[in-house]
C-alpha cells in the first residue's frame, strides 16, 4: 500500500469515527428528550468499532452462541418456546470497567412481571468466553458509557440475557410474554442477533398511560433499542414460523441497568 492509500484509509476511519461521535451525541439527546431510541447495525457497528477496532472481531461465534442456550423452566404459561443463558454484572461509579458478580438468580416483583414473577429465577450462566468475547464486552461498554451520559456519577448494577425465541406449527413465539411491561430498572438496551425464519416480532413503546408512541422491528444483526424503563413501556409482538419446513427462531441479547445503592 503507498503512503497516499495509507492516509485516504486514515482520513476514511477519521471521517467513520467522526461521524459516529456525532451520532452519539444525538442518540443520547434523544433519549433525554423522548426517553427511548433506535440504532441501525451500521451505526451500531461503527459506534462500538471507534473505541475498539476488533469490538465485533468474535461476531460469529458471540451469535452461534445462541444456539446452546437452555430451556426456561418457569414459563407460567407452559410455554416452551423460550430459552436463555443469565449473567450478572455490576461497574464502579461512571466507569465501563465492568465485572462478573457471583452467580444470582433473577427477580422481578409481580408489579413488573404479572406473568413470571414474584419469585427467584435460576438459570444457566454465560459461558465464560462468550460473556467476555470481544463483542459482548463492546456492547456491555456501549451501554455503560451511554448511560452514563444519562446519570452521571452511578455505579451500575447490569443483567445480561442471552434469549432464544422460537415459534412452531404449535406454537407462537413470544418475545415479552408479560405483555406490555417495564423491568423495573433505569434503562434497557435490546440487541437484535438474529432472526430466522420468523414472520412480525415488532416492538411497540408505550407512554405510561400505555398509549403506543412509536413502533420498529429490530431485522438486522446489530439493531439496537434503548429504552429509559422509568418513562416508557414496551412490548414485542408474537413472531409466528414463516416455512414450516425449517426451524424459527428470534436471538436477542438484553442488558438492563440500574443503579446500585
Amino acid at each position: 500500500m503507498s503512503l497516499f492509500n495509507e492516509l485516504d484509509v486514515i482520513a476514511e476511519v477519521d471521517q467513520i469515527t467522526h461521524k459516529a461521535e456525532e451520532e452519539l451525541v444525538r442518540i443520547n439527546d434523544e433519549l433525554k428528550k423522548n426517553n427511548f431510541c433506535f440504532i441501525g447495525s451500521e451505526m451500531c457497528s461503527s459506534l462500538l468499532k471507534r473505541k475498539d477496532a476488533n469490538a465485533l472481531s468474535d461476531w460469529k461465534i458471540f451469535q452461534d452462541s445462541w444456539h446452546d442456550l437452555v430451556l426456561d423452566d418457569y414459563m407460567a404459561d407452559s410455554g416452551k418456546y423460550r430459552k436463555r443463558r443469565y449473567a450478572t454484572l455490576s461497574t464502579p461509579p461512571s466507569s465501563e470497567q465492568w465485572k462478573k458478580e457471583p452467580e444470582q438468580p433473577h427477580y422481578q416483583g409481580r408489579d413488573y412481571n404479572n406473568l413470571n414473577g414474584g419469585i427467584e429465577r435460576h438459570y444457566e450462566p454465560i459461558h465464560h468466553h462468550i460473556l467476555h468475547s470481544n463483542t459482548m464486552n463492546s456492547a456491555i461498554k456501549f451501554g455503560c458509557e451511554l448511560f452514563n451520559q444519562q446519570i452521571s456519577g452511578q455505579a451500575w448494577h447490569i443483567e445480561v440475557h442471552q434469549f432464544r425465541i422460537e415459534a412452531s406449527s404449535k406454537e407462537k413465539g413470544k418475545p415479552t410474554p408479560e405483555g406490555v411491561h417495564r423491568d423495573g430498572v433505569d434503562f434497557v438496551m435490546m440487541m437484535m442477533v438474529e432472526r430466522h425464519n420468523v414472520i412480525n416480532g415488532e416492538t411497540t413503546i408505550y407512554d405510561l398511560d400505555k398509549n403506543p408512541i412509536t413502533n420498529f422491528t429490530l431485522k438486522k444483526p446489530g439493531d439496537i433499542a434503548i429504552l429509559n424503563d422509568h418513562f416508557v413501556y414496551h412490548g414485542v409482538s408474537s413472531i409466528v414460523q414463516d416455512i414450516i419446513t425449517e426451524d424459527a427462531y428470534r436471538d436477542v441479547l438484553v442488558a438492563t441497568f440500574r443503579r446500585k445503592n
